[in-house]
């Protein structure tokens, strides 16, 4: 059995969001329904609907930056009750059993995780995103939304939040720790605000001066401009221990690692669509690190959370309504966001059914 919920989709990578009527399933017994409050925008929804991650399955709707309140739980549901605020991010199913599941990290289920949108979900059907008004999932993959933390702004937290918290956690960055972010973004910014949290010394690298002011408001220590100095990867040689990287455009690895004292490691948590040539000799030399990260499992991502919340950091926004989805893509592509769009899920409950949903469901 299903429920319908209006949500926004698309019946294409070339055609404009629409809003539409889509089925959620009825909750089996570990399920819980989350009438949603907020839905953030990442660049991650971009990729996959516009097919530059593979083809994708439409009609579609994306999101997995999701924050709202449950409205309804399964029989056997024992983690959560009618009323309570949780979250739910880039995950709504693993197998639960084998070793990664065991060892909290879903994200890497050897049988296959089930991603919250544009992935096969438990009834065969192709799992739908957060731009909707509800979702329904397992209880496992439900979080809890601290009080301290706003909907709106706790909802980039389910995906930038913890992409940047776990490689920041997990390559123990502490006190006076010299630390640099590249990029200055939806993820950035928030790898910012962590690292300063944890009391590293932090440098935001960006190409120009032009974020500077929201840097050192985020909490860094200073803004270096890259293409100022046409010497500064020399200059700034073996300066930092840690440098988290998030951008996704093309750029020379063995520049940045060159900024990296010995042993330290650079980890990526964008991801450029062009392979990026690396010379062995600029890890071997020093002995560093190159790694990459991606999300957390559901205990991480609960951790976020609350260190978020205990620190009183949050997701600096953009709010926008259903009608302004479009626009919101075409401004993150041009980078034109301060520093993440989240759409006020109301706007989509009070919209109309759009003329193309329509003539689908005819």
């Amino acid at each position: 059995m299903t429920f319908t919920v209006k949500a926004l989709q698309k019946t294409g990578p070339d055609q404009p969001f629409d809003v539409a009527e889509i089925e959620r399933r009825d909750p089996r017994a570990d399920d819980i329904v989350i009438d949603i409050k907020a839905a953030g925008v990442c660049h991650s929804d971009i990729h996959t609907i516009t097919n530059e991650w593979g083809r994708a399955h439409f009609p579609l709707t994306v999101g997995h930056e999701i924050a709202g309140v449950v409205s309804e739980v399964g029989a056997d549901v024992t983690r959560w009750k009618v009323g309570d605020r949780v979250g739910v991010g880039c995950l709504v199913n693993s197998c639960g059993d084998c070793e990664q599941c065991r060892e909290d990290n879903e994200q890497f289920c050897l049988n296959g995780a089930t991603g919250t949108y544009n992935s096969e979900d438990v009834d065969g059907t192709i799992t739908q995103g957060g731009y909707s008004e509800k979702i329904v999932v397992n209880e496992r993959f439900a979080v809890r939304i601290p009080e301290k933390l706003e909907f709106l702004e706790a909802a980039p937290l389910l995906c930038a939040g913890i992409t940047t918290y776990n490689p920041i956690t997990h390559w123990d960055v502490k006190e006076g720790d010299k630390v640099a972010v590249v990029g200055l973004g939806g993820l950035g910014h928030m790898g910012v605000q962590i690292a300063a949290a944890k009391g590293a010394d932090v440098t935001v690298l960006s190409r120009t001066r032009a974020k500077e002011a929201d840097a050192l408001a985020l909490g860094a220590n200073r803004l270096a401009a890259t293409a100022e100095d046409p010497d500064f990867f020399a200059n700034h040689r073996g300066e930092f221990d840690f440098i988290l990287n998030t951008v996704s455009a093309a750029f020379e690895l063995k520049d940045y690692l060159g900024l990296l004292k010995p042993r330290g490691a650079m980890v990526l948590v964008g991801l450029p669509p062009e392979g990026l040539p690396l010379p062995a000799g600029a890890v071997i030399g020093n002995s560093k690190v190159l790694a990459g990260s991606n999300i957390g499992g559901i205990a991480a991502t609960q951790e976020t959370l609350d260190f978020c919340a205990e620190h009183g950091l949050a997701a600096k926004i953009e709010v926008i309504s259903a009608e302004q989805i479009d626009e919101a893509y075409e401004r993150v592509v041009t980078g034109d966001v301060h520093f993440r769009f989240v759409i006020d899920t109301a706007t989509i409950t009070d919209a109309p059914v759009g003329p193309a949903a329509a003539a689908s469901a005819a």
